[in-house]
């Protein structure tokens, strides 16, 4: 098996090129363990078995297959064209993401018009607390920070948030977003504590990567104790991404940008050293009008649209082996992403752990075909790794992952000398993020001289 160095999560180590005694010695006694438990059970099969409330609700109302993701940004612009849906949630699901409030929103006129219609009932009354479904949009969104002019809503003159989401859905139309508003540890927290959240995706942080205290506690907490997938984006500089608190703790997926549709390699103004690297430019949803589209770039975009990547892969997967909820709940899922079983009624499970390395796996280098006039950097074919960690990530990677987890055609290993690579990345990021001093909340860093947002 080839090296899953960043799969992140620390009670399941990254496997490595060999195993040491130690490894080989855990890895027998949990599997005597397993062998244990598996025999108490058989012992009392008789006992009821214990469903996900939201398992049992879906396998009644026969809803499909689902996978939710939680952008955690400026806000979001629920007015757009781009997160419309016919699809209304379940009662279930709303209630299991803890909706407190919905929203019936006016889809006539301009923006504005709709704005203004929806004031009174809606904008003007959200507080901190609330949790608000809005019908007829992809959107369930809360605002725990509760510091801006218009709850949830993106910021008329920013729209950040609305661009991330849209790129979420590029990947996975089907996704069901959980958004969240905010920069600070408690909006990451509100995701992260969040069961049926599969993937959290953070866009912001210290300018240059400046090793800084941020959210690293937050999504340490989201992957850690919850099994959930954290991606983050590496800074819109050239520097490692090692030490930066969004995308170098090793239990994070660090994501840089490449020119896709360009000549596909690195972008200059992009960090460097992380996992994976992703598209850099792309065509996305406006903040303040109901059908527009923008074409901006930066790793703001590269790390959602990779969110919504591996959104695509855990939905199919628990659409091909029955498991009806979402999430990696302890309690309910033993912190397992998909939790279902085959057609002959065999267990089928995937942890944080492999879906990491399976992504690992289908990043690619690409061909050497630099344009010099395209303001990208050629990704060197010594060390690519240093450059853009794994390799490159797009839609392309979608089929060889699903394939590679259901079993049905595993990828294959990496160049030793890339895993080597990688691993010595794990090893920093691991030595750098166990002794790292952290706060509870991200510093401030604002505006167009020191933005938080990497766009």
């Amino acid at each position: 098996m080839a090296a899953a160095v960043d799969a992140g999560l620390l009670d399941e180590k990254p496997v490595l090129t060999g195993m040491t005694k130690r490894q080989l010695v855990a890895l027998m006694l949990s599997t005597l363990l397993m062998v244990s438990f598996v025999t108490v059970l058989a012992v009392f099969n008789d006992s009821p078995e214990v469903k996900n409330t939201a398992e049992v609700a879906s396998e009644e109302d026969g809803w499909r297959p689902f996978s939710v993701v939680a952008p955690i940004d400026t806000g979001i612009n629920v007015y757009h064209d781009h997160f419309r849906t016919n699809e209304t949630y379940p009662q279930w699901l709303q209630d299991q993401l803890g909706v407190n409030r919905v929203c019936e929103l006016t889809f006539e006129g301009t923006w504005q018009e709709r704005y203004d219609a929806d004031k009174e009932s809606c904008w003007d009354n959200l507080t901190a607390s609330d949790i608000v479904y809005f019908p007829g949009t992809k959107i369930i969104g809360t605002s725990p920070d509760g510091d801006s002019d218009i709850l949830i809503l993106d910021d008329p003159s920013d729209g950040h948030g609305s661009a991330v989401t849209g790129s979420v859905l590029d990947a996975n139309p089907m996704a069901v977003i959980f958004f969240v508003e905010g920069f600070s540890s408690e909006a990451v927290q509100a995701a992260a504590d969040q069961p049926l959240v599969d993937v959290l995706t953070t866009s912001f942080g210290a300018p240059g990567s400046v090793p800084v205290p941020g959210i690293e506690r937050a999504t340490e907490s989201a992957v850690i104790e919850f099994g959930k997938i954290h991606t983050g984006a590496a800074d819109n500089s050239p520097s490692p991404a090692v030490q930066d608190a969004t995308a170098g703790p090793p239990w994070s997926i660090g994501i840089a940008g490449y020119a896709e549709e360009g000549d596909d390699q690195k972008e200059i103004m992009s960090g460097s050293y992380p996992d994976i690297s992703a598209d850099w430019t792309q065509l996305l949803p406006n903040h303040d009008d109901i059908d527009g589209y923008h074409e901006t770039s930066g790793t703001s975009f590269a790390t959602p649209r990779t969110a919504g990547i591996l959104s695509f892969v855990l939905e199919s997967l628990r659409d091909e082996f029955q498991d009806p909820s979402s999430g990696a709940s302890p309690d309910l899922r033993s912190k397992l992403l998909v939790n279902g079983s085959d057609a002959e009624g065999n267990a089928f499970t995937v942890s944080n752990a492999q879906i990491r390395e399976a992504l690992n796996l289908s990043a690619w280098y690409p061909d050497f075909g630099w344009d010099p006039t395209s303001g990208t950097m050629p990704i060197s074919p010594v060390a690519p790794c240093t450059q853009t960690g794994w390799g490159l990530v797009n839609l392309s990677n979608i089929e060889p992952m699903i394939k590679h987890l259901n079993g049905s055609e595993l990828l294959p290993e990496r160049a030793a000398d890339v895993v080597a690579c990688m691993n010595l990345n794990q090893e920093a990021r691991e030595a750098y993020w166990a002794a790292y001093p952290s706060a509870s909340s991200m510093p401030e860093v604002t505006g167009e001289e020191g933005t938080r947002v990497r766009d």
